[in-house]
């Protein structure tokens, strides 16, 4: 073999080994942009694909109230509160009647040893919008009394009817009447208690109702903060407003009454069926 062909050989076989090189080369490169742009989407994959199995017990972030922000105000739309169907400053009328109440009911409240309660015509407890709002009833005879709607009366409950304890009832007539002429209207009482907050039966990280309790005055509205933006829940006949794909559970939440005060709640454990307490209370009006 001649020195030039043997020269030509071997600037051949280098050619060879540069390309594979080369080739090599690429596919690392090409290798790790894929890896980078694999690591900038995968959050967002993983929070939308992955399922974990939920916790069965919630972290607990506070074993005592919270520290609760200061009130802030919204005014309504062009001055019209946020009331549908129980306005201030509005008077109904309807007959009174009575039941055997324990302070439970459709509002989902627990039974309590206050007796002067009442259950709200279908009508007027829009969905249960009038839940824990408190009523001025005056009868005929001169008489009043002020009681908090936690039930729903249904059909064939009339349109404007209030069905009261009996407590409430004998302190307006002899029970033996059954069945008395009232007008009722809204009233925001002085009131000691502050508002609690309750995490509804199953309620996790993933799914939750919230429900608030105590308030002086009908509660229009419930957001939660997910995202660091406010998000407005639902509210369901039973007085539970739903936060259905976890959004929000265990975060801070906001609580606006008829009249557009807005009061946020520090987060708060999601602790089912618990009832836990805040520092706030809407301004009497």
């Amino acid at each position: 073999m001649t020195r030039a062909r043997v020269a030509l050989l071997v600037a051949a076989a280098l050619v060879l080994v540069t390309v594979g090189i080369a080739v090599q080369g690429n596919a690392s490169v090409t290798g790790r942009a894929v890896a980078v742009v694999a690591e900038l989407t995968t959050p967002e994959t993983t929070a939308t694909t992955t399922t974990q199995a939920p916790s069965s017990t919630p972290p607990v972030t506070s074993s005592s109230p919270p520290p609760t922000s200061s009130a802030v105000p919204v005014p309504a739309a062009a001055g019209t509160p946020l009331a549908s169907k129980i306005k201030p400053g509005v008077s109904h009328t309807g007959p009174a009647t009575f039941y055997a109440s324990d302070g439970g009911g459709a509002c989902s409240y627990d039974p309590g040893p206050d007796p002067l309660t009442v259950a709200m015509n279908w009508s007027d407890y829009e969905d249960s919008k009038a839940c824990g709002a408190y009523i001025l009833v005056k009868a005929a005879n001169g008489k009043s009394i002020t009681v908090r709607v936690t039930n729903l009366c249904p059909a064939p409950c009339r349109v404007g009817q209030l069905d009261l304890s009996r407590e409430a009832f004998a302190r307006l007539a002899d029970p033996k009447a059954g069945e008395i002429p009232v007008t009722w209207s809204l009233v925001s009482p002085p009131l000691e208690k502050k508002i609690s907050i309750r995490y509804k039966t199953g309620s996790s990280q993933y799914w939750c109702g919230i429900q608030a309790i105590d308030h002086r005055n009908p509660v229009a509205r419930l957001e939660v903060q997910a995202g660091g933006q406010w998000k407005e829940l639902r509210r369901m006949e039973y007085n539970y407003f739903l936060s259905e794909n976890g959004a929000g559970c265990g975060g801070a939440i906001a609580i606006t009454d008829i009249y557009g005060e807005r009061l946020v709640v520090n987060a708060l454990p999601v602790k089912p069926d618990a009832v836990q307490a805040t520092s706030l209370q809407f301004a009497a009006h």
